[in-house]
């Protein structure tokens, strides 16, 4: 099994992009698709089935199942991740795991406690890194088969990670604003060092550097899917200056937030059945 791709949508509210996500499409010969919401409001379709999205919402596509996603309530709107996996030759094994997950359902409410575990397959998935390939992929397994074996286990969290996720919903609720350290640990009721110490473990970065993260992962969405210019969305992200933005974007992305709009307008006028790195 190979990990083709790992995207995180964040906020779907611009017009373009909520369109683009909504096409109705498929993925080829032994693709898989995993989708996990994280928030908002809307459908998805898979087949003839069609399911509410609701925090925690897991769904799993097939070789050439058409799928669609649609935001039922744009002052809600839907964030999510879609992990994308092709089994290679001789992988039957895997292949068997996947059928068997499609013939027994192919939704799941899993919570909204995996959040960092999808953030950690992106990471090490999509790394040059060979060992961390592996990694992800055996994380990706074992998740596999506890879904298949106790779906009904897989909705309970620790102290730890439910903390985790108030923080992270906190963050993503603050995109188009400012928040510090203080702001989040005084609503968590956690002192500073404890709540870094804790979000090091399982995010494996600092609590500030992920909330800039977030920043450009939504930057990067609006730049694909809206007109405003460069300087716009640095100051409706609240960022000092457009220098700042571009050399904040560019330390995370590699390219300028110039660049990275003309290379991924390209891409999603191109490209029908693969998902698209938004990130």
């Amino acid at each position: 099994m190979k990990i083709l791709d790992v995207v995180f949508v964040y906020q779907m509210i611009e017009e373009k992009e909520v369109k683009w996500h909504s096409r109705i499409h498929n993925h080829y010969e032994n693709e898989y698709e995993l989708h996990y919401f994280l928030q908002g409001e809307g459908t998805f379709q898979s087949g003839s089935s069609t399911y509410n999205i609701s925090k925690g919402s897991l769904f799993l596509t097939g070789p050439f199942e058409q799928h669609s996603i649609t935001s039922t309530n744009l002052k809600k709107p839907i964030t999510y991740y879609a992990l994308l996996l092709k089994v290679q030759k001789n992988d039957s094994d895997d292949e068997k795991l996947l059928q068997d997950e499609l013939h027994n359902s192919n939704y799941y409410n899993i919570g909204t406690n995996y959040r960092f575990f999808f953030e950690e397959i992106r990471e090490k998935g999509l790394s040059d890194k060979k060992n961390l390939n592996k990694s992800a992929l055996h994380q990706l397994l074992s998740f596999l088969y506890q879904l298949l074996e106790n779906p009904e286990e897989m909705n309970n969290g620790d102290r730890e990670n439910i903390h985790i996720e108030k923080a992270l919903m906190i963050m993503q609720n603050n995109i188009f604003s400012e928040i510090t350290l203080n702001d989040i640990t005084k609503k968590l009721k956690l002192t500073d060092s404890y709540f870094i110490r804790l979000f090091k473990k399982k995010m494996k970065t600092t609590p500030m550097k992920y909330y800039t993260k977030l920043k450009i992962e939504a930057a990067a969405s609006m730049l694909i899917s809206n007109s405003l210019l460069i300087y716009e969305i640095g100051e409706k992200l609240n960022f000092y200056s457009e220098f700042h933005f571009s050399r904040v974007f560019k330390n995370q992305t590699g390219v300028s937030p110039r660049q990275y709009r003309s290379d991924y307008r390209q891409i999603i006028g191109s490209k029908k059945h693969t998902i698209v790195n938004n990130t």
